[in-house]
């Protein structure tokens, strides 16, 4: 797909909330932030990443072919603290255009400031519901004076945090403040409004015709497995008990579910690995360069969400790994993830282990039937979530600007 670059070259800031090892920096270039950069450049646009990284969570190996200007921050950093890393942020940020990851303070918050001093054009782009990590709309603060106070100032006080619900909270109610709104979910633009842009993927390198599956299963050491892949880091809500309980019941010892990296938040992975590790292999985490060759080893990715308010806001970024590379695709009905994958899927309902196994089980009994819906969804992809797709919806957000 040729994209026609823009008529006017603009130099955009991209301002992230976290770039930690925890943070955006946890998948290199692989997310929504790295993303969106990549789509602005196809545009001819000049893009700076800025963001504060929280000490505490280890500063992340960045991509180094991208401008990212990374300030180091004390995860309870006090006032005085954040203030003094907003210091060295603040003159930095040069772009014509505002653009902040996520509807935090620690991104839209900084990118607001920087609007009201410097009068540039501010676009927000929402691809989380913060506050459903929280609760939602039921969450409350049970306001006392002396809990504020202690809150505030008392030890790591869990106000001294900009991303506390406290402020999500408070901030959700500024989206208006944006110039204008860019999102990936329906969830999220039914909540927010906005232009929806969807998770981009770069068709080129993830291309299957530069690998030969078994090969890289043999690199691996794969070879002797059927290959069902999470290529991404496990967290409960992402459904990957479900899978494990699925491999339980068909007691098949040649089917594995491989998983890339770990959790980068706590030792989930640890606890799934104690007690399904007869059907679990887990891989190093890998630069995204890799992870093309990774996925070619999978007969199958799998992406069984689990259906909560969190992830029905979600676009999972495996989606688009197993279909650029061509990979069958089984996967929950959640969110919009029917939609993405259109005809090419292989639903099931969430958290419902029957489901996945006899649906398992059929595709390795059809495994040709399956590879053909595969190659259907990397046409798909490279139609509508390729990075040229998500480029030329961009060159739309931005033509008042141009």
């Amino acid at each position: 797909m040729t994209i026609a670059k823009s008529s006017r070259q603009l130099n955009i800031s991209l301002i992230v909330s976290d770039l930690s090892s925890k943070g955006a920096g946890r998948w290199g270039g692989a997310i929504r932030p790295f993303l969106l950069t990549q789509a602005l450049q196809k545009l001819g646009h000049n893009v700076k990443i800025f963001g504060i990284a929280y000490e505490e969570n280890g500063l992340a190996e960045l991509p180094e072919d991208l401008p990212i200007i990374s300030i180091p921050c004390p995860y309870y950093a006090k006032f005085g603290g954040m203030w003094r890393s907003l210091q060295q942020l603040l003159p930095q940020v040069d772009g014509d255009i505002l653009y902040a990851v996520k509807l935090k303070p620690s991104s839209y918050g900084i990118a607001l400031l920087k609007k009201y001093l410097s009068h540039r054009p501010l676009i927000v782009d929402i691809d989380d519901w913060e506050m459903s990590w929280f609760g939602g709309d039921n969450w409350r603060y049970n306001f006392t004076v002396k809990k504020f106070i202690e809150d505030l100032f008392k030890g790591d006080a869990p106000l001294q945090h900009p991303d506390h619900p406290f402020y999500l909270q408070k901030i959700e109610k500024l989206v208006s403040s944006a110039d204008k709104i860019t999102l990936h979910t329906q969830f999220i633009q039914k909540r927010f409004g906005g232009i929806y842009v969807p998770n981009g993927k770069d068709t080129d390198l993830f291309d299957p015709q530069k690998y030969d599956p078994d090969k890289s299963r043999k690199k691996y050491n794969l070879e002797n497995y059927k290959i069902l892949m999470f290529p991404g880091a496990p967290r409960p809500y992402k459904g990957v008990e479900d899978i494990l309980i699925a491999l339980e019941k068909l007691n098949n010892p040649e089917l594995k579910l491989v998983i890339v990296g770990g959790s980068p938040y706590d030792n989930y992975d640890k606890k799934l690995k104690e007690k399904w590790g007869r059907w679990l292999i887990q891989l190093p985490k890998s630069p995204v360069e890799s992870m093309p060759e990774i996925v070619s080893t999978a007969h199958l990715v799998v992406v069984p969400q689990q259906d909560t308010p969190a992830t029905q806001a979600q676009f999972p970024l495996k989606l688009t790994d197993g279909m650029a590379m061509a990979k069958p695709i089984l996967a929950t009905k959640v969110g919009d993830i029917p939609e993405i994958l259109g005809d090419t899927e292989y639903l099931v309902d969430p958290s419902s282990p029957e489901q996945l196994a006899s649906k398992i089980d059929w595709i390795f009994n059809h495994l040709e039937e399956a590879q053909e819906k595969g190659k259907q969804a990397r046409e798909r992809c490279i139609k509508s979530y390729s990075l040229e797709s998500m480029a030329t919806i961009l060159s739309h957000v931005l033509e008042p600007f141009c």
